[in-house]
């Protein structure tokens, strides 16, 4: 591998805290055993809802109260209104602004940034959204604004493959010498093979490879305590 590309969410900082912290605000009739499983329906939710945002189909607002009234109705929670719907988005993005790198993937881009390995990013979401994700967490420290990449002002979003090909030539990358890091399965190691990329699962969630999938990843990481000697291993 010469070059690597990481996803965002839930892989550069952990997503669970503020989603947390806005669910009790919001719905404190919310188990506190329910709460991993149900960040995984809003995970699931979200990136099965937001191509109708890109295909103005559906208002991103529209999107955001569902994807959280949904998730709440698979864990037989009640259906909620509008207003609380939206009330725990502002708090989620409120949230989201004490958001920081984790400390083991802090090493994990020093080490990068030391030994002079080219690095990227794509995220799938609203441009605006996840931009101020990326000045809170400081990712240009490490990475070169022109190579970090937001699907909505792009048109793609992961796993098309449109996305992984655009990045490889606006990052100036060779698809085969590349590894993307990411926690999603569907979007992250679907998209990369879908782009010719190399992949490493970052599944600290432990999710299930989905049913009918082939594993393509070159290795699954499912700690951040063991990403830095990972990535080491490979670069």
């Amino acid at each position: 591998m010469k070059t690597i590309v990481f996803d965002v969410d839930d892989t550069i900082y952990d997503q669970q805290q503020p989603f947390r912290n806005a669910i009790n605000t919001v719905f404190p009739c919310v188990k506190a055993e329910d709460m991993h499983a149900l960040y995984i329906r809003f995970r699931h939710h979200s990136d099965e809802t937001f191509p109708k945002v890109m295909s103005n189909e559906w208002t991103l607002e529209y999107m955001r109260f569902y994807r959280i009234d949904e998730s709440l109705k698979n864990l037989s929670y009640p259906t909620v209104s509008q207003e609380d719907g939206l009330l725990f988005q502002k708090i989620y993005e409120d949230e989201l602004d004490n958001i920081v790198m984790h400390e083991e993937v802090k090493k994990v881009f020093d080490f990068l940034k030391e030994k002079k390995i080219p690095m990227g990013i794509i995220t799938n979401g609203p441009t605006d959204h996840q931009y101020k994700k990326v000045k809170q967490l400081r990712l240009e420290d490490w990475v070169p604004s022109d190579n970090i990449i937001i699907s909505q002002s792009t048109g793609f979003q992961k796993p098309e493959r449109e996305i992984f090909d655009l990045a490889a030539k606006e990052f100036g990358m060779e698809a085969e010498h590349t590894l993307y890091v990411g926690d999603s399965f569907e979007n992250d190691i679907i998209g990369a093979k879908n782009g010719g990329w190399k992949s490493l699962w970052f599944n600290h969630r432990l999710r299930t490879m989905p049913a009918n999938e082939q594993p393509t990843h070159i290795q699954e990481v499912t700690s951040f305590d063991d990403l830095l000697s990972t990535i080491k291993a490979i670069f």
